[in-house]
């Protein structure tokens, strides 16, 4: 059975990007560039998440930020395939700038009340656990896994939504940690997966 995932979106979202693409390529930017961009993005996010909680409007810009975030990091891939610009240093980068993107978004979580530090802590380790699973999935099976639950494009998601629960004013202290163990359930369940699949593909 197949799991749901917004992953599967994946083909469409990068057909409406190929303007953008080719826009790019003829401007010179690099693969690479946009991978650091996408990391420098990232902190940004993570700082506007912390001046939400003086100013809760702030929560509504993130979710345009994360979809921003998703560009550049569906862009950077596009590029190096499409013009035969991949190299083992980019890949490197690729692969790390999107753990150290995820933790400079959702770390600030850790600075809300009610949060112990070691959630979130815990969810960041399982993600990063997650990404290199799937990397693994291309050296040892020769294919990359994505397969979800909560995968990247998943935990964006779900980071999006609780961005706009936060501004609205929703009260979540009481539920954010069974939902912070939820979210690292479904990391747990994915990563087997992936490990399943590359082992049987």
């Amino acid at each position: 059975m197949k799991i749901p995932s917004t992953y599967n979106l994946k083909p469409a979202f990068q057909r409406l990007l190929m303007p953008v693409l080719k826009a790019l390529h003829r401007a010179g930017i690099s693969p690479n560039a946009l991978t650091w961009l996408a990391i420098a993005w990232s902190a940004v996010l993570g700082w506007m998440f912390v001046k939400g909680f003086a100013n809760p409007d702030w929560y509504f810009v993130i979710p345009l930020g994360l979809l921003l975030r998703m560009v550049l990091n569906a862009l950077d891939g596009m590029m190096a395939r499409q013009y035969a610009l991949t190299s083992t240093s980019g890949a490197y980068l690729n692969e790390l700038g999107d753990v150290v993107s995820d933790a400079l978004v959702m770390w600030p979580l850790a600075l809300l009340p009610g949060v112990h530090a070691g959630w979130v802590g815990g969810l960041l380790w399982l993600a990063a656990l997650n990404e290199m699973t799937g990397v693994l999935g291309g050296w040892l099976a020769g294919e990359r896994r994505y397969e979800g639950p909560m995968g990247k494009s998943d935990r964006t998601l779900v980071w999006g939504l609780f961005c706009l629960l936060l501004g609205a004013g929703v009260e979540v202290t009481t539920w954010v940690e069974p939902a912070i163990a939820l979210v690292m359930i479904c990391l747990v369940l994915s990563t087997f997966i992936r490990i399943r699949k590359a082992l049987r593909p």
